[in-house]
């Protein structure tokens, strides 16, 4: 066990790295967080900001000569920095694992290996690919292999030719095809998993998307005890073929009642914020224990909860080309709801900025409020 008042160290200084870091504040550890940006939200928060890009080797050893065990917030972090930390200290979840989520090909390459349900695909490697592709696969989704997220990086595709011009507009990069499916709905299972193999799940989790980014996460999911349950087995499953130890988030399309694995992210997940609100422990707390070697809390439900995303959008709404802070009053008026500010420096359209959650005793009631919030706010449902 690496126990407090230890240093821990945090690759990825965006939101999921700060609530890591005050996670692990509240439980006595000291933080630092390698970021290239100097103004990020987690390294402002953190004891220390080692300001460098995520290769530069001389900026690890500096990380390692203060650390003890070294996390990560951000799949793409690359693999090779990861394993070259996991010569000098403990680093969790290993470049394996993380190697396998940051690039769609490999992640689908190992759904097919351990025969995890998935959309049927093949890899894009040229436009030769493209040109012998199975038929079935259109309509489909082109999605570059590296560094695509919230519905970055892909194209919907109705043909052949349609996909040849989207490979071309993604600069020929690597890319993974998949078969368009008919959605019923997505959920989600956010899971720990410690050295010793001992796994605590969240509860399933119901997510609403918007423009390619959650909008909404309703835990838990309006689904059957079969089949969250089902979704919680395979998240399991998944932990165990990857040897993961960490969080670790996977995301599902239900198409006709059945799971199918979306994707996977190394890391505390979007779709678990309710768990700061909402659960016994929440998913940064697991980070920090998981990483540490500590046993892992209790993971269960408290309350339902409805969790929703604010994007840089909210701060343009009266005005497309002048920033404008969002009355936040409409939302701290609200009985049982929990706003979190990420305190990032400057909103964007699509940019995550903050989010805030309800809790309470009834479902149908939480969802209601969390609505009502959402349209007094102005977030669009188009």
């Amino acid at each position: 066990m690496i126990l407090p008042p230890a240093t821990l160290g945090m690759l990825g200084g965006g939101q999921l790295g700060r609530f890591f870091v005050l996670a692990a504040h509240e439980m006595g550890y000291r933080v630092v967080v390698l970021d290239p940006d100097a103004d990020c939200p987690a390294g402002r928060a953190a004891d220390q900001h080692i300001v460098a890009p995520y290769d530069d080797y001389a900026a690890l050893d500096e990380l390692v000569g203060q650390c003890q065990a070294v996390s990560t917030e951000f799949e793409n972090v690359p693999a090779a920095s990861l394993a070259y930390l996991a010569k000098f200290v403990t680093v969790r979840p290993d470049a394996s694992a993380v190697a396998i989520c940051q690039n769609r090909a490999s992640e689908k390459a190992f759904l097919q290996r351990h025969r995890l349900p998935h959309a049927p695909y093949a890899e894009i490697a040229c436009e030769a690919d493209l040109r012998q592709a199975n038929p079935a696969l259109f309509p489909g989704i082109l999605k570059v292999a590296r560094f695509g997220y919230d519905g970055k990086g892909q194209a919907l595709v109705a043909n052949r030719e349609e996909a040849i011009a989207a490979w071309a507009s993604f600069r020929h990069e690597p890319c993974v095809l998949e078969q368009k499916l008919s959605l019923d709905y997505e959920v989600s299972v956010v899971l720990a998993r410690s050295h010793d193999g001992v796994v605590k799940c969240f509860p399933t989790v119901e997510n609403r998307h918007r423009r390619g980014i959650l909008d909404t996460t309703i835990a838990p999911a309006r689904a059957s005890p079969c089949l969250m349950s089902n979704a919680e087995e395979l998240a399991e499953k998944i932990a165990v073929c990857m040897n993961y130890v960490g969080v670790l988030g996977v995301e599902f399309f239900v198409v006709r009642g059945q799971l199918i694995v979306n994707e996977m992210a190394p890391r505390p997940h979007n779709s678990g914020h309710f768990t700061l609100d909402a659960c016994r422990a929440s998913q940064f707390e697991q980070q920090v224990r998981a990483l540490c070697g500590l046993p892992l809390a209790d993971s269960r439900l408290h309350s339902p909860a409805v969790m929703v995303n604010l994007l840089g959008d909210l701060w343009y709404s009266s005005d497309a080309h002048r920033a404008k802070e969002p009355d936040w009053s409409k939302l701290l008026a609200v009985s049982g709801l929990k706003l979190h500010l990420y305190g990032k420096r400057h909103a964007r359209p699509g940019r995550k900025m903050g989010h805030f959650t309800v809790i309470g005793e009834n479902p149908e009631n939480v969802l209601e409020t969390a609505e009502a919030a959402r349209r007094a706010l102005g977030i669009r449902d188009d």
